[in-house]
């Protein structure tokens, strides 16, 4: 083996500037003819590696934008940065990172995420104990899951979803160890399970109908006419009752004498509105008295009444028969309606601690198990079974909880009850032990973060370098 000196130039990033340096190392060259390595290069500590075209300091540097920002955005920092490549180079350099040491790992999270929503789904596994992501799985299936726990024979706890194929895997694959259901997905199924019981059981609760109001006539509708009739009316009388004559008076206003004398005569206005709107008030005025009475036995229909006005013999048209209608129900309006609450804004009083209500909240609730006494059984059963998930007590309270619920009466809860048994040790674990999904959750809103942050196109083997390394 020989040597000789050769130049290299390489990049590097100082201060924001590309600086050009120029090393001489030597390169070596193997006279073996049956060595596959005919020459190499010297490499300088901290500096320079192989195949490289700049400094090691400048390749961490744009690994680092890409991890965190990816092709195109990093691309476009890194260029402000005055070492800039192309979005192509950035997710080559999140490729060929090295996948990070995963060491004995004792809790396992493990949740899905869409690669294709709807369509494909992956599997992200995390330390629960350290909160970071060990691995990423392109498949959702308990075979996937299998495989992996087989290879790593550390596993002592699993959280998990309630999901079959998590639960088979995890049977499979790792049979010692304690499968823990998520407090969050139990939360959310019987918070289901009582906005459905609550809806089934909206007629027992809503609050009593208001008494209806008595039906009347309406009166006369206050118009431009009626109103002109009055203050003509007091301005006659007003200066009637100061003596002026008939004559004076139709002088000063501006009118007729015997309309003068005519509004002196009355000695209210209603005499002459009555009169003045009588051919205005439409011929329904006559029959008012039969409008009301079906009215009052539940007829509002504006085409229907004027169909009956038509077979006893009445012409009116079909608006102005809906014009009356309107006057009577304005008038037949309760002045103030008694709030219905809400399915949702029970179900959010039934899913509340009580001690958490405000006053009103807490009178409201106390109203509608009043009415309804299968509510009633509702608010018990979310009291208790929300004190059992806070304070970890299911190991002590849940077999009787369950029995409860399912000899309540209410199906949906009873339901809720049955399924927890298809799953029990699980959601007994997860109801005792103080381990939960909340972290692999995290995981989850940070994929869908990366994914948006490349167009929701990234392949499964780029998002898995990323999900993995840019925690």
């Amino acid at each position: 083996m020989h040597s000789r000196y050769v130049r290299t130039v390489v990049d590097a990033a100082v201060g924001g500037q590309n600086t050009v340096i120029k090393l001489t190392v030597r390169r070596f060259f193997c006279n073996d003819g049956t060595c596959p390595k005919t020459t190499f290069a010297e490499q300088v500590p901290q500096l320079t590696f192989r195949y490289g075209r700049s400094t090691l300091q400048l390749r961490r540097l744009r690994e680092h934008v890409a991890l965190a920002l990816a092709g195109r955005a990093g691309a476009r920092l890194t260029e402000a940065m005055a070492v800039g490549v192309s979005r192509d180079s950035m997710l080559r350099l999140v490729r060929a990172l090295p996948d990070p040491q995963v060491g004995p790992v004792r809790v396992l999270g493990v949740d899905d995420f869409a690669l294709k929503k709807g369509n494909v789904y992956g599997t992200v596994l995390v330390d629960v104990e350290t909160g970071q992501a060990i691995d990423v799985l392109p498949e959702r299936t308990a075979d996937a899951l299998v495989t992996w726990l087989q290879a790593h024979e550390s596993i002592e706890v699993i959280c998990r979803d309630r999901g079959g194929c998590y639960s088979e895997g995890a049977t499979r694959g790792a049979p010692a160890a304690i499968q823990v259901a998520d407090r969050w997905h139990l939360w959310s199924n019987f918070g289901k399970a009582c906005e459905n019981a609550v809806r089934r059981l909206r007629s027992a609760w809503v609050p009593p109908a208001p008494e209806p109001t008595p039906v009347h006539v309406p009166d006369a509708p206050n118009t431009v006419e009626t109103v002109r009739i009055r203050e003509l009316h007091a301005a006659v009388h007003a200066l009637g009752d100061k003596g002026v004559k008939v004559g004076r008076i139709a002088l000063e206003l501006r009118i007729d004498r015997k309309t003068a004398r005519k509004y002196l005569h009355a000695a209210v206005p209603e005499e002459l509105i009555r009169g003045a709107i009588a051919t205005r008030r439409t011929v329904l005025d006559d029959h008012a008295q039969f409008l009301a009475r079906r009215w009052s036995e539940g007829c509002d229909s504006g085409e229907k009444l004027h169909a009956e006005l038509a077979e006893r013999g009445i012409t009116v048209s079909e608006r102005t028969v809906r014009r009356f209608l309107n006057r009577m129900r304005a008038d037949a309006a309760p002045t103030t309606k008694p709030p219905i609450p809400k399915v949702r804004e029970v179900t959010t009083l039934v899913l509340t601690r009580p001690s958490a209500l405000s006053e009103d909240d807490t009178t409201l609730a106390e109203q509608l198990r009043d009415r309804c006494p299968d509510l009633d059984v509702v608010f018990g059963l979310a009291e208790a079974f929300g004190e059992m998930l806070v304070d970890r007590t299911g190991k002590d309270n849940l077999e009787d909880w369950a029995k409860s619920a399912t000899t309540s009466g209410v199906t949906e809860l009873a339901n809720f009850a049955a399924g927890l048994g298809k799953d029990w040790d699980a959601v007994l674990a997860g109801l005792s032990l103080p381990w939960s999904s909340g972290v692999i959750e995290g995981h989850v809103n940070r994929i869908k973060m990366l994914k948006r942050q490349m167009f929701g196109r990234a392949k499964p083997d780029l998002l898995r370098k990323r999900v993995l390394l840019a925690n």
